[in-house]
């Protein structure tokens, strides 16, 4: 794991936006496509605010989420719907969205389907994943019902069910994330600071972020 330090929140996302964007170049020069997953939830928005204009071939790009909440986009709990409003406008309108969400009850209704249209895109050119205080990335929470699976199966997307997450959730696997080519993590503030700390600390159950982390390049701003 690296540790970068920013000043402020507002240079990490500029800086961070303007590595992401020169690792889909480089991945663009050696493959007709490439591919970006990124979170949801707000932390990442200035992220997507920055990247969406840069100049790059964004009509060969397949963008996902790491994870979404099984709601449709009506829902203001769709990170599909905010990935719409916030990186794929400008430029970055011409990329390929690839769903993790699709209309059925429950997740496992569509886990198949969802999976098939990730495959193509395998392995990821570049990720970008939050970090919870409770030490959860994408939706592999601590106490979820799938935890094994996500963490050490074979499945590319697994439906999750959470203590204290009000819907299923469905997730990329640790393995699809470990396979990715270039992974990031974002996060803000002491707390998750201290949680980043403390998750090396602990067994990959307890603190699932740690399943991730080697390789990986951690940016942090305190505020």
């Amino acid at each position: 794991m690296e540790l970068i330090e920013y000043p402020d929140s507002e240079m990490m996302m500029m800086r961070l936006a303007d590595i992401l964007a020169s690792q889909l170049k480089q991945a663009l020069l050696g493959h007709d496509r490439a591919s970006l997953a990124v979170p949801g939830g707000t932390t990442p928005g200035p992220v997507f605010d920055n990247l969406c204009s840069v100049d790059l071939d964004w009509s060969r790009v397949d963008v996902m989420l790491t994870d979404e909440r099984w709601v449709p986009e009506s829902s203001d709990r769709s990170n599909t719907a905010l990935l719409r409003q916030r990186l794929l406008v400008d430029r970055a309108a011409e990329a390929r969205l690839i769903p993790l969400y699709a209309d059925a009850a429950m997740p496992e209704d569509k886990l198949d389907a969802l999976t098939e249209g990730l495959e193509s895109c395998l392995p990821l050119s570049v990720v970008l994943l939050g970090m919870g205080a409770d030490m959860h990335t994408a939706s592999i929470f601590p106490g979820a019902d799938q935890l094994d699976r996500a963490l050490n199966g074979d499945d590319l997307l697994v439906a999750m069910r959470a203590p204290g997450a009000p819907e299923p959730r469905i997730t990329l696997s640790a393995k699809v994330l470990n396979g990715a080519m270039n992974r990031h993590i974002v996060i803000i503030g002491e707390q998750k600071r201290l949680a980043l700390d403390h998750a090396q600390e602990l067994s990959v159950e307890e603190a699932p972020v740690s399943a991730v982390l080697k390789n990986t390049t951690v940016h942090w701003a305190e505020a």
